[in-house]
């Protein structure tokens, strides 16, 4: 769950647009500047949080537009444009080399690991299965809004976004780990005199 909590003023601005999207944009901004100061507060580093960055920058702007004009033709397409926004995020982070779920991850791998090649190599795959599926996503729900396919069309094709690379996320983990598991004891085999030291075993944040 580790992984969805991340997103949760995105669940907040979904499940609280429906009494009102200003209220929906201004709930999900107050939660991702909490969550943002809590993770500050317990040592996470400001480079690990450019999904939290991306989020309030999103909210912030679709709260001054929401209060500003409850009626303007933006909320027709607000769920859409929230799925592209963390699709721009996902490819954001890849580009920069910083993929997102690397900051995640950071939360519950030891420090050892954190700028091994292994461990960004794992948070890129990851990052990128999520970046995708996000894309894919905004690509269904813009295309649901622009043939009138209805709302819960729509809610299923968000809903996909997030439960296919979660998914995903869990059972990667879980190999990544079973083969650091088996190096382990290979590698304690080899004897110290000349050998590598044993890799640290590996732990990341679970989805």
């Amino acid at each position: 769950m580790n992984y969805l909590r991340n997103f949760a003023p995105w669940f907040v601005y979904a499940g609280v647009s429906l009494i009102g999207w200003q209220w929906g944009a201004l709930a999900a901004l107050i939660c991702s500047v909490y969550l943002l100061l809590k993770d500050r507060r317990a040592g996470v580093e400001a480079g690990a949080q450019i999904l939290d960055f991306g989020t309030i920058v999103f909210v912030l702007g679709m709260t001054v537009v929401a209060f500003a004009d409850p009626h303007s033709s933006l909320h027709d397409h607000d769920s859409a444009l929230s799925t592209a926004w963390l699709a721009l995020i996902g490819w954001a982070s890849l580009a920069l080399r910083s993929p997102f779920t690397q900051g995640i991850a950071r939360r519950n791998a030891p420090k050892e690991v954190w700028n091994s090649p292994h461990f960004i190599r794992v948070n890129t795959v990851i990052t990128t299965v999520w970046t995708v599926s996000f894309t894919l996503s905004a690509a269904a729900e813009f295309t649901c809004s622009a043939l009138g396919a209805g709302s819960a069309l729509q809610i299923c094709c968000k809903v996909a976004g997030f439960v296919v690379p979660a998914v995903f996320t869990g059972r990667h983990v879980k190999k990544v780990r079973a083969r650091a598991a088996e190096r382990l004891p290979a590698m304690e085999a080899a004897g110290p005199a000349g050998a590598p030291a044993p890799a640290q075993p590996l732990t990341y944040a679970k989805p």
